[in-house]
């Protein structure tokens, strides 16, 4: 068996190499995946009742993933506190977002329950109404007075998480004073065009009127000006 004493001859690369710089690559390349997305709506409709009948709204924003779109509708005169309370702390601890919808009134519970939602949307009649609390009690008089106490002391608290700063601490203290509070759908779309600037809900009243400065003489202007205080005390 023979061997060549002589390799092949190289092919000439050149045509291939220009080749090569004739294909461009592009600019960006597409990759596409697709994931499960639910969207569940719930109609809360009419007066809130016992908790035991908002077993599988609780459940559901309990279980409900990062992905998952829950919608609550609102339309109801509010009801239980215990209910509305516990709606709104799985709201809370929901990893799904949450979207509250006012289709024309929340009154009572169902106002907090609105501003509960990581997402509000308003449609163009609605209302809003935030009053005081109603009970009842039974028992012994210093009972029920450590009772009064304790519910007033505990509904103020859930007033202040869950409505500011959509509303003022005037309003919250007007409102735990007895007063109703009642918005339509322009003031509540231009309190949640505040928040989205950063700016407070309500605009302070009492704003002092800005009044053109009036020039004076050089002796009148030493004359009004007070004598100066130093914040810095002198050692002795």
């Amino acid at each position: 068996m023979t061997h060549s004493r002589y390799h092949a001859p190289l092919q000439d690369r050149s045509t291939d190499d220009d080749e090569d710089d004739d294909v461009k690559l592009p600019a960006f390349r597409r990759y596409e995946s697709q994931g499960v997305i639910r969207q569940i709506s719930y109609y809360l409709s009419g007066e809130i009742v016992d908790p035991i009948q908002y077993t599988d709204l609780l459940y559901t924003l309990r279980t409900a993933s990062a992905t998952d779109l829950i919608f609550l509708h609102l339309n109801t005169p509010g009801g239980n506190f215990d209910t509305g309370l516990q709606i709104i702390n799985n709201i809370a601890a929901s990893e799904a977002h949450v979207i509250t919808i006012l289709e024309a009134r929340a009154f009572s519970m169902g106002a907090l329950i609105f501003l509960a939602g990581d997402e509000l949307i308003v449609h163009d009649t609605c209302q809003l109404m935030f009053h005081n609390y109603s009970s009842a009690s039974v028992g012994k008089g210093n009972e029920q007075a450590a009772q009064v106490m304790a519910s007033r002391k505990w509904f103020d608290k859930v007033m202040r998480n869950v409505c500011r700063p959509f509303l003022s601490d005037q309003e919250l203290e007007r409102i735990s004073k007895g007063e109703d509070i009642w918005l339509d759908t322009d003031d509540i779309r231009r309190r949640l065009l505040h928040l989205q600037k950063g700016e407070p809900a309500v605009k302070p009243k009492g704003t002092r009127a800005k009044v053109k400065p009036v020039p004076v003489s050089a002796s009148e202007t030493d004359a009004a000006k007070p004598a100066r205080s130093s914040r810095k005390s002198k050692p002795a």
